[in-house]
């Protein structure tokens, strides 16, 4: 490997404090977008007109274009400079948001909103892994921990302010949620400028050919999975995007075990205990970032809620969250990460299914416990799992091992909000024309009014009277009911990933303090 070289400023021309505050206002944005996009999805749907697919890629193209660019985006900042990727990163993220939030009416909207959302994951893919390896070398290795710890705990509690932060955005105007960005990208670019952390390169050879399979092998994957609703589960074209995705990651696994400078380095996976805890990684957040999207629109459909409200319904699962972190950490120092990993996944097992179980029930009274369990599920494996995957690298790049698990989970979210999204409109779907049916309602026109409540937020009961003839209320009642039923499926299948993941931790985890990865 070529010998790192530093321009610019070094640490020691600006605090080592002031670089940590720089670089969590330039990466908070890209944690706090995870959720916030989520809670006002309903009401852009309704003003734009998207599609129901189009306002799953509307969230998963951040998702998914930040899982296939991390690691590649990790790998561009060691070869040009990190403090450059970081500060490029920034100007993309936030022009895009504001791209975003002025995307126009009419039959252009969707395909802009989707790209800009698309250029969005890049800009924080160029951000992130440049961002933390700042971090890192900013700090001596006994202040590291310290202030990763600060780093991860302030970008985290972002995670959890998006619902809450953009329930009351949106109350003014969702395209808030994207406005807010740009001041906040000033205030990094102005701390950056202040601080002037180093620039540090370790040139190296660019793996255009691992870049180009992890890019569409992630792709188009994702692709079929997606559009399976639409396409039909057993189209070629679903099959074909399916298949062609794994065929591609596979050979891009291929490919970087003989590749010199690689985007991954694969051979990290034969440590046994970061193999498993980036598989628990990527089932869990199947389960996580998801949830937010399907959460906050049964809030608003099968409740009814307002968009605050659907915020504060979500914001009971971080009431969990916050706690059993607290407590999944001490574990973890004390005896190592697998009593917390397997607890906590099999406890958001648990809690994911009771919570999916009394969904239709329609009342949040009825739920609010098991929401506060499976956030404590989440919470007690998450920071564990997470923590012991980037310690395995006492011989390897934290970089690039941070890298890994963040392509592993950004991947893991992206993958299951396809899948569980098709699942969603397939049931719905399926649900509302049987229900319907029992009123002697035609197929084609339950359809429509399905599409009408779903476009309305769930509570415009005057306009879908007008759809709906005599029997409006107990036809809305009924399309209420069926969404909920279908967010009850989804809600197990997320059950179902997290009860895999607790198997996985408990046969391939062993207890006490892991190898660390030999290179």
């Amino acid at each position: 490997m070529a010998a790192a070289t530093t321009s610019g400023g070094g640490t020691g021309t600006g605090s080592k404090n002031l670089v940590l505050a720089a670089m969590i206002f330039a990466v908070g944005m890209t944690f706090i977008d995870q959720t916030i996009v989520s809670i006002a999805v309903p009401e852009i749907q309704r003003e734009l007109g998207l599609s129901a697919t189009g306002v799953q890629w509307v969230v998963n193209a951040y998702l998914l274009t930040l899982a296939a660019t991390f690691a590649i985006g990790g790998r561009i900042a060691d070869i040009v400079g990190r403090r450059k990727m970081v500060v490029l990163g920034v100007i993309v993220f936030a022009t895009a948001s504001a791209l975003n939030g002025a995307v126009p009416d009419g039959d252009l909207a969707e395909a802009w909103f989707i790209f800009f959302r698309a250029i969005q994951g890049v800009g924080a893919a160029l951000m992130l892994p440049a961002a933390l390896a700042i971090v890192v070398g900013s700090f001596e290795l006994r202040e590291r921990g310290k202030a990763l710890a600060v780093f991860f705990a302030i970008t985290g509690g972002l995670t959890a302010i998006g619902p809450i932060a953009g329930g009351y955005l949106s109350e003014w105007t969702w395209r808030a949620i994207f406005w807010v960005n740009v001041p906040v990208a000033i205030i990094a670019l102005i701390l950056i400028m202040k601080a002037k952390p180093a620039d540090t390169k370790e040139p190296a050879p660019f793996d255009y050919r691992g870049a180009a399979l992890l890019v569409f092998g992630m792709g188009a994957g994702v692709l079929g999975f997606q559009q399976a609703s639409q396409w039909g589960w057993s189209d070629p074209a679903t099959l074909g995007c399916v298949v062609g995705g794994i065929v591609l990651l596979v050979a891009f696994v291929a490919v970087e075990a003989r590749t010199e400078h690689p985007v991954i380095r694969v051979s990290i996976f034969k440590s046994r205990a970061f193999a498993t805890e980036n598989v628990v990684l990527f089932l869990s957040m199947i389960a996580f970032i998801p949830m937010f999207f399907f959460a906050s629109m049964y809030a608003q459909i099968a409740l009814g809620n307002s968009v605050s409200e659907a915020g504060l319904y979500m914001m009971t699962f971080f009431a969990g969250f916050a706690i059993a972190s607290q407590f999944g950490g001490r574990i973890l120092d004390k005896v190592g990460a697998k009593p917390a990993v397997v607890l906590g996944c099999g406890v958001g097992a648990v809690g994911f299914a009771l919570w999916a179980n009394e969904l239709t029930d329609l009342s949040f009274n009825s739920q609010w416990p098991y929401i506060v369990i499976a956030g404590a599920g989440i919470g007690f494996m998450l920071g564990p799992a997470s923590t012991d995957a980037v310690n395995r690298a006492s011989q390897a790049a934290y970089g690039e091992v941070s890298g890994i698990t963040q392509t592993v989970r950004n991947y893991g979210a992206s993958l299951g909000l396809a899948i569980l999204g098709a699942i969603l409109i397939s049931q719905n779907r399926s649900n509302v024309e049987e229900s319907l049916a029992r009123f002697h309602i035609p197929t084609a026109r339950a359809d429509e009014i399905a599409r009408s409540l779903t476009q309305s937020n769930g509570g415009d009961k005057q306009r879908f009277t007008e759809k709906a003839g005599s029997n409006a209320a107990k036809v809305f009642e009924s399309i209420q009911l069926d969404f909920a039923q279908a967010t009850k499926v989804v809600f197990f299948v997320m059950a179902g990933a997290l009860a895999v993941a607790t198997v996985v931790a408990l046969a391939g985890l062993q207890r006490g303090r892991q190898e660390a990865i030999v290179d």
